[in-house]
């Protein structure tokens, strides 16, 4: 959707942050249920100077989940195996990417489909990663 204004955009935060599935499992309170994507797209159309499209992709990914651990059933173990699922299908692409072979899996999830654009090229992207410091949870990371 289109937008022309801070107000617009801060709209379809809201928007986006209400239709975004959250549920408690036995290691989070407010576990996200998956993943969130604005996708900003900058026209610049300059008088005399060839037009220019700028895409970016600001990802929040929801975590890997490990069902032994979080205790889920039913639904939100779907939507457990599905982000698993999709994380998965992100680490593939971006290890065939790193080791430059012929065919980059970037079918095997949506999310890979979209921030295809993004992944290779010219691109540059960014991760950052929020890891906990706990003993615990150092299989996780």
């Amino acid at each position: 959707r289109s937008v022309v204004s801070p107000e617009d955009v801060q709209q379809l935060l809201r928007e986006g942050s209400r239709n975004r599935s959250t549920a408690a499992t036995a290691l989070n309170a407010q576990s996200s249920r998956s993943h969130a994507l604005l996708t900003v797209r900058v026209l610049s159309h300059m008088e005399g100077a060839a037009s220019s499209c700028s895409i970016l992709h600001l990802v929040d990914l929801a975590g890997s989940e490990r069902v032994d651990k979080s205790e889920v059933t039913g639904q939100q173990m779907k939507e457990a195996q599905s982000i698993n699922r999709s994380l998965s299908a992100l680490g593939d692409v971006i290890s065939a990417l790193q080791r430059r072979t012929p065919h980059i899996p970037f079918r095997n999830s949506k999310l890979t489909q979209v921030l295809q654009d993004s992944l290779c090229g010219t691109s540059k992207v960014l991760l950052v990663c929020n890891i906990s410091p706990e003993a615990c949870s150092a299989s996780e990371s």
